[in-house]
């Protein structure tokens, strides 16, 4: 059974920057879209990025575009999120996923595998 673990979490002052990772067992991320998605108190989990499986094209939420970046290191099994210029109102759980549709999916039912989260928190 595939698992995915998130880690790169933790407490950052507004404007600061920080690198999520995600690693995976029993499962190969290269034949996989991968996802990052957040969840904030009381709001529904959204996607914040995603990288495609066949030709690396990716995704941004336009609250993120520029300032966060989504990529993957096959050789480590593993798939990355950059996040720079953070917001009080980007605190929030964040979790990648992993699906296997034809096509780079943003919504959370085209993503099969989950972790199980990463507590973000943008503060003074």
């Amino acid at each position: 059974q595939g698992q995915l673990v998130e880690s790169g979490g933790g407490l950052v002052l507004p404007g600061g920057s920080l690198r999520l990772s995600c690693a995976a067992s029993g499962l190969t991320l290269s034949s996989y879209n991968m996802g990052w998605f957040r969840q904030a108190p009381g709001k529904e989990r959204e996607v914040v990025a995603a990288i495609s499986r066949s030709d690396g094209r990716k995704y941004y939420a336009d609250s993120v575009k520029g300032r966060f970046t989504i990529s993957r290191d096959n050789a480590k099994n593993t798939v990355y999120l950059q996040m720079s210029s953070l917001k009080p109102e980007e605190t929030a759980v964040y979790y990648c996923a992993a699906g296997r549709r034809d096509w780079l999916g943003v919504r959370l039912y085209e993503y099969d595998y989950w972790g199980q989260g990463t507590q973000v928190t943008v503060s003074l």
